[in-house]
């Protein structure tokens, strides 16, 4: 996978966070989303549907790990984990990859859950 940016991260080691044999967790300087990450499986799988059980298991010990780390470093009040999967699903990088955000109650848009914007009148399919 020679265009995948996440195989040139792996490749290259930068911006990793967190590690283990199967996943990473990267992180990068958001302004918006503030301590918010990406945990990714080292081996391409283009969607979460393509992981192994090894790799789920791999990701569910990162997941925690990764809370520890963010909760120690910005203490924030609570996260939203997601998936998005193929072209419609908001999927923009074909490397199955988790998001973690960390949510603060003094956002704007605290309370406001990854489904917030789906459940709108304007996203009724006619």
């Amino acid at each position: 996978m020679n265009d995948c940016p996440f195989c040139k991260h792996l490749a290259s080691q930068t911006e990793i966070i967190i590690e283990n044999e199967l996943c990473v967790f990267l992180q990068r300087e958001e302004p918006v989303l503030i301590g918010s990450g990406l945990i990714i499986p080292r081996a391409h799988r283009e969607t979460v549907f393509d992981l192994t059980h090894s790799e789920w298991t791999a990701i569910y010990e990162m997941i925690h790990r990764t809370k520890n780390l963010l909760d120690q470093a910005y203490h924030p009040d609570g996260y939203n984990l997601g998936w998005n999967c193929g072209t419609i699903g908001g999927q923009d990088v074909f490397h199955a990859h988790l998001h973690i955000i960390p949510r603060f109650k003094e956002e704007p848009l605290a309370g406001k859950g990854i489904r917030y914007w789906l459940k709108q009148e304007s996203n009724k399919r006619k």
